[in-house]
């Protein structure tokens, strides 16, 4: 909890368009929780920030420090990922986010080196909405597991 309000910590790395969509739709559709943008980089740091986050920090440390304090990680699933993202997930960055008592609702992404075994895929935008509809449920009461 951070000023009374549900942590939720946004990590992306690369340019931080996914980070910076998500912490957008966020912004806009649930205002009752405090979005910290964690990027691998500066300039993903900064895309989210400049989408409406809360506050912001950079890098391994930023991450494994921040993810135990999360009520919710989101992201591209490669922020769970060791040497996902080009290389700029670290084996402790991905290790923290396993290891938090957070709920993970990660988006899906072919760029990681993993594949979902889905029916059909779906854009990025279904992804990302999916995404806060899920969060809605959890703030709801309603788990979304």
């Amino acid at each position: 909890m951070v000023d009374g309000k549900p942590l939720v910590l946004v990590i992306d790395g690369q340019g931080g368009g996914v980070g910076r969509a998500l912490t957008a739709l966020l912004r806009q559709r649930l205002p009752q929780v405090y979005l910290r943008a964690v990027g691998s980089n500066a300039q993903a740091t900064a895309a989210m920030l400049r989408a409406g986050a809360h506050d912001g920090a950079t890098g391994e440390n930023a991450v494994v420090v921040n993810a135990p304090l999360a009520a919710f990680i989101v992201g591209p699933m490669g922020v769970a990922v060791p040497n996902s993202l080009l290389g700029e997930i670290t084996p402790a960055m991905a290790a923290a986010v396993g290891a938090s008592p957070a709920q993970k609702i990660l988006i899906p992404s072919d760029r990681c080196h993993l594949t979902l075994a889905l029916d059909r895929p779906q854009s990025l935008q279904a992804s990302l909405e999916r995404c806060v509809a899920l969060m809605e449920e959890a703030l709801e009461g309603r788990s979304c597991r």
